[in-house]
């Protein structure tokens, strides 16, 4: 097995020869973003998909324009209740290929209205490989001045200056992540090393004292040994939304937990996985460079630090059910049971898969507390995030839809 892209393994060797073993975030961070080398930052190898149904991982826009749909649907919602600004603000963080911005647009003008008219869709990417893709999907779109505009970054916005709805879809869980392990009651990080012939992990005490802050915040009680990871990426990023809303809607889209989910002893190896081909393997260091690296999202302390930052919970809910509030069987009312374009759709909403393993955090700032269709049906009891006292407890076998409707049938075979 390789052990990743020449020039990638090459650049994190020199850099731990000249600083010595690197905090395994580090190594993440060259791993996916390298400006040069990093899986998401170049092009990918002639004729190779990165991203979908033939490429080492897919996404919910590779399986169906459904969630498209639905994101559109919702967005038209948010409009009406923030008054029909104009402009209305649609910020996509993380596009991928572009295909949930070309469902959403789509979505839109397909009503030539008000709404079609005062959009602007803002796309934030980093990386140039995955902004040539997004401009070779959303063609058409770009005939319309000012309709459609890319960014670098969050900070780019100015404070306060989107009206409207920020929103992403597996985007924090590609993060950079700090890897932890308890070792003799204390917590250590996990570093990287480079022996000459492979990358070799170490324990060192931990690398910032943002670590220590929010593990005391988290206060967590883990056994000897059980290792996991800190996403501070996704801390900070959340307070980069919420500094960016005026008035207006953030919705999360990633497969993740509440913290006490996430860390829980089930867990004890952290959820950290790679995705090469189709094919999940937990070893970071095999295939660098080459391979998607992920690790789930706690939603929890996302929560949490909106909250800090002026951006309430509106709603926590998960995929199926944020579908079915939007009317995914109006949309998929026409379709046959045993097509294919069904069968993608279902992919989707099952409930031993995409449609509960994916959870829909959705807040609000600069309005009251809003009444959100994606948000009707409730899956989980209690104060699920744990920023209110309740049980934490993820409900399961909730079914929404019509007990005779081919879609519940569909869903629980």
């Amino acid at each position: 097995m390789t052990l990743g892209h020449p020039e990638l393994v090459a650049a994190i060797a020199s850099e731990i020869a000249n600083s010595g073993p690197i905090p395994f975030v580090r190594f993440m961070e060259l791993t996916l973003y390298h400006p040069q080398f990093g899986y998401y930052m170049r092009p990918p190898e002639s004729g190779a998909e990165r991203i979908g149904w033939s490429g080492d991982f897919y996404t919910s826009s590779d399986v169906h324009p459904i969630l498209g749909n639905a994101l559109a649907k919702q967005a038209r919602q948010i409009d009406a209740l923030l008054g029909h600004p104009d402009p209305f603000t649609v910020v996509e963080m993380g596009a991928g290929k572009g295909l949930l911005a070309r469902d959403v647009l789509a979505a839109i003008h397909a009503q030539d209205d008000s709404l079609s008219r005062r959009l602007r869709y803002v796309l934030i990417e980093r990386s140039p490989a995955m902004r040539e893709l997004q401009r070779s999907n959303l063609g058409p779109w770009l005939q319309e001045a000012g309709l459609v505009t890319w960014i670098e970054d969050l900070g780019s916005l100015a404070p306060a200056s989107v009206v409207g709805l920020l929103f992403s879809n597996e985007l924090p869980d590609a993060f950079p992540v700090h890897r932890i392990q308890m070792t003799g009651g204390q917590t250590e990080e996990v570093y990287v090393d480079y022996d000459g012939a492979r990358f070799v992990e170490c324990l060192r005490p931990l690398s910032s004292p943002d670590m220590q802050q929010h593990l005391t915040r988290l206060n967590l009680s883990l056994p000897d040994g059980y290792r996991t990871e800190i996403n501070l990426d996704a801390l900070g990023w959340m307070k980069q939304v919420a500094d960016a809303i005026g008035r207006g809607i953030a919705i999360t889209i990633d497969y993740g937990h509440t913290a006490q989910d996430l860390y829980n002893a089930d867990r004890s190896q952290g959820t950290l996985l790679c995705y090469y081909s189709q094919l999940t393997s937990e070893d970071p260091y095999t295939r660098v460079g080459q391979q998607d690296m992920t690790a789930h999202v706690d939603f929890s302390s996302l929560a949490t630090v909106g909250e800090e930052h002026g951006l309430r919970v509106t709603g926590f809910t998960n995929q199926m059910s944020f579908l079915m509030g939007l009317g995914v069987e109006e949309m998929m009312a026409d379709l046959e049971p045993e097509s294919p374009e069904f069968r993608a759709a279902i992919h989707l909403l099952r409930p031993d898969g995409m449609g509960s393993t994916f959870k829909v955090l959705v807040q609000h700032k600069g309005i009251e507390r809003p009444e959100l269709d994606g948000l009707k049906f409730k899956p989980f009891f209690g104060e699920a995030l744990g920023l209110a006292r309740g049980t934490g407890q993820e409900a399961s076998g909730l079914y929404p839809a019509s007990s005779h409707s081919p879609l519940a049938h569909s869903l629980r075979v």
